[in-house]
């Protein structure tokens, strides 16, 4: 693994969740692995479990890692080449970027989606621009398009889950493939299709699943994400005899970055629960209560989005020992 942008860079996929678990199980077995060497943290927007959590999965594997919040410590950046730069940016990619490739030994990246202009968006060039010019391994701590951190560390959790669920399982013996829910909810504003789209992306690699995405219409993602998933516009239907149910929110993507729908009737309740073979739910954080999710329902015992921001660490820690490894060939 060179660089790490989305399941594309992913050879074994069932191997790397592997891994992360027994990070999990034993965070410290690979200690030297990292020794001497440094991560560049850049973030170009907030964050919280993805810092925190990238942080400490360094650690474990005895690096250094150094955050740096673009635009708020240093210069504002220009990506855009044979830009004249005679606005509010100061510093080129073409000079920032080779620079920390040598204070660096592995550069992790987060960028964000303007919302604004959907071919800039998902041209990527933010980050595509780092891999050009810095000659360093690139981590992807979110893109403007997907959040491949986050979609392994939603696979983990559910392959933790289902394989040690006490929850009762439909069909004989149990053997089956769990089904998975990717449900619209609705927000006070409008939000990126990254963690949507990664998600989707991942789950149709994985093939250990039966995938189904439910949203109100107008709110289609790209056909190149969700391509192998069951897509409807009925969300009591999708619910059916659901294993796991992942809420997000998602602005319009044909007609970028709207809100069309904000249907209080969207939103995850007991009583939708009761559709669902006892389904566990997840979402990536942070959650607006009341709004995407109900009190009852992030306070109930179907509730695992902390165990799931738990496994950030573990998802981190397998991604930087490839990295590492494949640095070191």
């Amino acid at each position: 693994m060179r660089n790490f942008l989305s399941v594309h860079e992913v050879e074994n996929l069932s191997q790397l969740i592997n891994n992360a678990l027994a990070y999990k199980a034993d965070p410290f077995k690979d200690v030297t692995l990292g020794e001497r060497k440094r991560l560049g943290m850049l973030f170009l927007n907030p964050s919280m479990r993805t810092r925190i959590s990238t942080q400490i999965a360094a650690k474990n594997l005895g690096m250094d890692a150094i955050v740096f919040n673009v635009g708020q410590d240093g210069w504002t950046l220009e990506f855009e080449d044979e830009a004249i730069m005679s606005g509010t940016t100061v510093e080129h990619v073409k000079e920032a970027a080779p620079v920390l490739g040598k204070y660096f030994d592995i550069l992790g990246v987060r960028t964000f989606p303007s919302l604004k202009n959907k071919e800039d968006d998902y041209s990527e060039l933010y980050i595509n621009q780092f891999i050009k010019y810095a000659g360093v391994p690139i981590l992807s701590l979110e893109s403007a398009t997907l959040h491949p951190l986050q979609s392994l560390t939603d696979l983990i959790t559910i392959s933790e889950t289902w394989n040690y669920s006490p929850l009762p399982r439909r069909g004989a013996g149990g053997e089956r493939k769990p089904k998975i829910v990717l449900t619209w909810a609705p927000h006070v504003k409008a939000l990126p299709q990254c963690v949507a789209n990664s998600f989707a992306q991942w789950v149709n690699a994985w093939e250990q699943a039966d995938f189904v995405i439910t949203h109100p219409e107008d709110y289609e993602l790209d056909e190149k994400f969700t391509r192998g998933a069951t897509i409807t516009h009925n969300q009591d239907e999708a619910l059916k005899d659901a294993d796991f149910v992942y809420i997000k929110n998602w602005s319009t993507y044909n007609d970028y970055g709207k809100i069309y729908c904000n249907d209080p009737e969207w939103m995850l309740t007991n009583e939708k629960l009761a559709l669902t073979n006892h389904a566990r739910i997840m979402h990536c954080l942070p959650v607006r209560r009341n709004v995407e999710l109900s009190d009852e329902i992030l306070d109930g015992p179907n509730s695992i989005v902390t165990q799931q921001a738990g496994n950030r660490v573990w998802a981190a820690q397998a991604v930087l020992a490839e990295l590492l490894k494949t640095k070191k060939q």
